[in-house]
């Protein structure tokens, strides 16, 4: 009898990454590999990386030392964002045994033919402009809801971004093919997919040899993907200011599956520094997403990502940037601080904020952002809420989400897991920034 060897994923960065982790471990298992844990010694550890911050780097560095402490004679494999940027530099991490680009990485169980240890390691990249072509992903088997992939690469500019040079120019699958994966993903039950990609709302654009042509748009795909059934809810992921159109909006509020949660990048309040970032709107444009959405749809929640400590972000400017936020209807702020990554302009511009500057302004965005959350939460109590009901539990407790993305807790139950209820919303949890809730009528399941 043939032993299969074992394999184990470990995903940086963001959900499009945890889509395509997902995707190459079932290719792996159809190649007759064996998922494990990575503490448990894996035969081959595949580190899926992200290079958006500093800190996504030196934790890949930090992983490719805990896998050769399980085994030391794991074979290493890196691939992802950072394996495009800097293959030679992940070549030098003692036990990385394999490095793929943003064109191999799906070809992966090709370089695993022997993996054995090897004295030098292995780089196989290419220029990203070869990153012309799209490969369907989704994550499957991790979570609850499901992370599907629509769209790839990025045209824009923005002045710190490395993501069009670890991933290339914006590219997108078809819809036919997307509303395909759908079904596929409500054939093995799954409730929740969450729409993912570099930059979704310019979904439509397809990256050929010579030129970008449009056969659809974002707009087509959600309203296609509306009528998929057993599909419970569509949740978008993350969506430009400045692609998020009326139209979007106003079909979000009538729809049957799309649920009432966006989140919108903000970056910064200030114009000078949106205009020195690059982004392509202003504060005006930002303000009038955000009341569209709350008149048409006022529970809805709103999150927002903000970069403190860009170059040239003054004392005056973080300012404009705080107060603008807390006048802001919004949810919660996930909060980067500024990195210095190779390759971009901003790297070049004047004006550098100290780093500890920079940590101070994040600590207060992220207490903003608390406040924020709080508030948002405390706005629910007393209502009725749809909750889809997760795997994951604590302290006897279990937890899930409303369609308009708030935490509920409930007592721990596995029969539970996986499935849609209706609760009321009673109080926040003295534990933990989550709603208590109860079952409105005992285990009342959505139909």
């Amino acid at each position: 009898m043939q032993i299969q060897p074992t394999v184990s994923f470990f995903t940086l960065g963001c959900k499009l990454n945890f889509a395509e982790t997902s995707t190459i471990g079932r290719t792996l298992m159809a190649a007759g590999f064996r998922k494990s844990n990575m503490d448990d010694g894996a035969d081959v550890v595949i580190i899926n990386t992200c290079s958006v911050t500093e800190n996504a780097n030196k934790e890949c560095r930090s992983v490719v030392r805990k896998a050769l402490q399980a085994n030391p004679n794991s074979f290493i494999a890196v691939i992802g964002c950072y394996a495009q940027l800097k293959p030679e530099e992940i070549a030098e991490m003692p036990g990385v045994d394999l490095v793929l680009g943003a064109t191999e990485k799906f070809n992966i169980v090709d370089y695993l033919t022997d993996f054995k240890k090897k004295n030098n390691t292995e780089i196989h990249s290419c220029s990203v402009e070869d990153a012309d072509f799209f490969v369907s992903s989704y994550s499957m088997g991790d979570r609850t809801r499901t992370f599907l992939k629509v769209q790839d690469g990025c045209d824009y500019t923005c002045s710190y971004c490395t993501i069009p040079l670890a991933r290339g120019k914006s590219r997108s699958d078809s819809l036919s093919n997307v509303v395909s994966n759908a079904r596929e993903i409500s054939g093995r039950g799954i409730k929740e997919i969450v729409l993912t990609g570099v930059n979704i709302g310019d979904f439509g654009t397809k990256q050929g040899a010579k030129n970008t042509i449009k056969d659809t748009d974002f707009l087509t795909l959600i309203k296609s993907l509306d009528e998929v059934e057993g599909i419970e809810r569509f949740r978008i992921s993350s969506i430009e200011p400045n692609l998020l159109t009326n139209d979007i909006i106003d079909f979000v509020a009538a729809s049957k599956r799309f649920v009432p949660h966006f989140h919108i990048p903000l970056q910064s309040g200030s114009n000078k520094i949106l205009g020195l970032m690059r982004r392509r709107y202003n504060r005006d444009l930002y303000s009038d997403r955000i009341s569209q959405i709350k008149k048409l749809i006022p529970d809805s929640c709103i999150g927002a990502d903000v970069i403190v400590g860009f170059p040239g972000e003054s004392e005056e400017d973080f300012l404009e940037t705080y107060n603008y936020l807390n006048s802001l209807e919004i949810s919660y702020l996930h909060v980067f601080t500024y990195s210095e990554r190779e390759n971009t302009d901003a790297v070049l511009m004047n004006h550098i904020v100290p780093l500890h500057i920079r940590k101070e302004r994040n600590k207060m965005l992220r207490i903003l952002s608390e406040k924020k959350l709080r508030k948002f939460y405390t706005s629910q109590l007393g209502k009725n809420h749809e909750v889809l009901i997760e795997a994951d539990h604590k302290s006897s407790r279990m937890h899930g989400f409303t369609r308009n993305y708030v935490k509920v807790s409930i007592p721990y139950d596995s029969s539970l897991i996986n499935s849609l209820h209706y609760v009321s919303l009673l109080k926040l949890s003295n534990d933990e920034l989550a709603v208590e809730s109860e079952f409105v009528e005992e285990r009342n399941l959505v139909q």
